[in-house]
């Protein structure tokens, strides 16, 4: 490699250049694209180049889920309705539509879980993927708080709105022939079920 080229790459070269690069990818060609020579690739250097910048594809991976999460704790942080039950509406929407929006990307913020403090750590749990869970929780207390829900564990009642809204998500992705009054049908239907089995 020539001086000229490392001077390039030294100046182009940075960890959010090559994970937004890895970004792309998985939204152009899936998750199961991802590689380090095929990222070296989009940006013009070897994958031995990128080793200054990551540890590995997992690394690779878990940058992009750190940005997806950015993103996701933005369009929940802007829910801000004094009413609970709408916030919990709300969140639950917002999720659902980001995984429509996002099939690939969808799945990469899977690849690493939040801290729920259920059982011994793992190693993976991503700090933004516990914040992201966490902010739901607030509605769930407050609804608590306010009588509109049965003194239930937050935690786990958060658990159970994203175990349904979640797998809401997942069916809606599976490519079912369902028009937009069919999907808005089965969302309402998947949120009413579940805040009616928590209300009081």
């Amino acid at each position: 490699m020539s001086s000229s080229t490392t001077e390039v790459e030294r100046e182009t070269l940075t960890r959010a250049a090559i994970i937004a690069a890895t970004r792309q990818l998985v939204v152009d060609d899936g998750l199961d694209a991802v590689s380090l020579r095929r990222v070296g690739a989009a940006l013009g250097v070897t994958a031995p180049a990128l080793y200054a910048y990551v540890k590995d594809k997992r690394d690779l991976m878990r940058g992009v889920a750190e940005l997806e999460f950015e993103g996701l704790i933005a369009r929940f942080s802007a829910i801000d309705d004094p009413d609970p039950i709408v916030r919990i509406r709300r969140f639950s929407r917002v999720y659902i539509e980001y995984g429509l929006e996002n099939p690939e990307l969808f799945k990469t913020i899977f690849l690493f879980p939040p801290d729920l403090s259920l059982g011994e750590p793992t190693g993976e749990e991503l700090p933004l993927a516990t914040q992201a869970f966490e902010l739901p929780l607030t509605a769930i207390s407050d609804a608590v708080a306010a009588g509109r829900f049965k003194p239930v564990d937050p935690l786990m009642a958060g658990l159970t709105l994203w175990t349904t809204t979640h797998g809401c998500a997942t069916v809606l992705l599976l490519g079912f022939e369902l028009d937009t009054n069919g999907r808005e049908a089965l969302i309402t239907s998947v949120l009413d079920t579940v805040i009616a089995g928590l209300s009081v």
